[in-house]
Order: structure tokens, then C-alpha cells, then sequence
């Protein structure tokens, strides 16, 4: 007689993802439709520079409109890294836990990043170069972060994706923040070549310095 072994089937819950995604297309839906025009210039970020022409002033970067989506850009860039996690295999992509630390990381230490830039150009006379350049950096990221939103979608209720579409993703949006760094690079080149000691200071120490360090720090634990 064949013994029958009974196991218990664990469904974790993805309730409370489609909430944070529904709750990221209704803040983009309510800023599009609240910021219409300024929204649509920033829709076509990709193909023309016309957005970070009209919206440079550093000002810009604490208005409603960046503020809501740095909101959406934090819950995007958090789904795609546990993804990423998930589909090599250190996560489940459905542990709202692990969510939580990791979008409690990213925000602390985009908002640390900023805090020591801010005190670091103001102490080198070079604050409104370095707000300009941190808004237009902001701009590309929250940019990309919209374009991954549907990619995090599909990726997160998907679970037969090829591991090489995760590389393809990956090395997608690796070129694209190289290209917009490049970009912003052209754009300020003047501006760079005149403060160029404090810049490279500043690159070394902030631009790669910060992820250099947290990418050592998750590795070794």
C-alpha cells in the first residue's frame, strides 16, 4: 500500500503589489492631467531636451510635479531591484518584507546622497551648478524609472521569463543611465571645465564613491 504524503501549498499573496501599482498609475494619471502641458514636454524627455531647457531652474526641484513622481520612481526602482533579486534566486518577488527594506534602502540612500551633495557643493561655491546637474540627473532617472513600471509589471506576474530578457533589461537600462550621464556631461561641459578639480572631487566622491560602497556592502553580506 502506497503512503500518501500531503504537502502544504504556500500562495503568497501579490495583493499588495497591484495596490502600489495601481497606486503608481493613478499619481501618474492625477500629475499628467494636474501639470499637463510640463507633462508632456517631460513625456518626450527622450527625443528632445526641450524639458530640462524650460525646467532648469533649481527650484523645479522640489515642485509637486517631481515630488509625485519621485514617489512613483522610488516604488519602480524598489520593484526591479527585488526582480532582479528574485530571478537570481536570493528573494521571493512576492515578500512585501523584503520589499520594504529594500524600498527603505533605496529612498535613504538617494535622500543621504542628496543631503551630502547639497553640503559639499555649498562648501565648494559650486551650488547651483550641482542643483542644475542634480535636476537634470533626477529628470533622466524618473524617466527610465516610468519606463520600467510596465516592465516591473509584466516581470512581477510573469513567472516563466528567460533568464536572457533579465540581462537584456538590465544591460538596457545600464546604457541608458550612461547615456543620460554623458548627456548631462555635454550639457554642463562649459560650466565642468571651469570648476573641473572640484568636479572631478565630486565624481569620485559622490558619483561613484556611494555605489561603489553599497555594492560592496551586498556582496559581502
Amino acid at each position: 500500500m502506497m503512503d500518501v504524503v500531503l504537502q502544504e501549498r504556500v500562495v503568497e499573496s501579490r495583493d499588495w503589489a497591484t495596490v502600489l501599482f495601481v497606486l503608481c498609475f493613478v499619481l501618474i494619471a492625477v500629475t499628467r492631467s494636474t501639470f499637463e502641458s510640463r507633462f508632456a514636454d517631460f513625456s518626450r524627455l527622450l527625443f528632445s531636451d526641450k524639458y530640462n531647457k524650460i525646467y532648469k531652474d533649481s527650484s523645479h526641484l522640489m515642485s509637486w510635479f517631481n515630488i509625485a513622481l519621485f514617489v512613483v520612481q522610488l516604488i519602480s526602482l524598489a520593484f526591479f531591484v527585488q526582480l532582479l533579486l528574485a530571478y537570481f534566486g536570493y528573494v521571493s518577488k512576492a515578500d512585501w518584507l523584503i520589499y520594504i527594506q529594500i524600498i527603505t534602502l533605496i529612498g535613504i540612500f538617494i535622500l543621504s546622497k542628496y543631503l551630502i551633495e547639497k553640503i559639499i557643493s555649498t562648501s565648494f561655491g559650486m551650488e547651483e551648478f550641482v542643483e542644475q546637474y542634480n535636476l537634470q540627473k533626477v529628470n533622466y532617472r524618473t524617466y527610465i524609472s516610468l519606463l520600467l513600471l510596465p516592465v516591473n509589471v509584466f516581470l512581477f506576474y510573469n513567472d516563466n521569463v528567460s533568464i536572457m530578457v533579465i540581462y537584456v533589461i538590465i544591460a538596457i537600462v545600464l546604457v541608458g543611465n550612461l547615456l543620460t550621464y554623458l548627456n548631462s556631461l555635454k550639457i554642463y561641459q562649459n560650466l565642468i571645465i571651469g570648476k573641473l578639480f572640484y568636479f572631478i572631487l565630486y565624481l569620485c566622491g559622490l558619483e561613484i564613491a556611494p555605489y561603489y560602497f553599497l555594492y560592496y556592502w551586498f556582496t559581502r553580506s
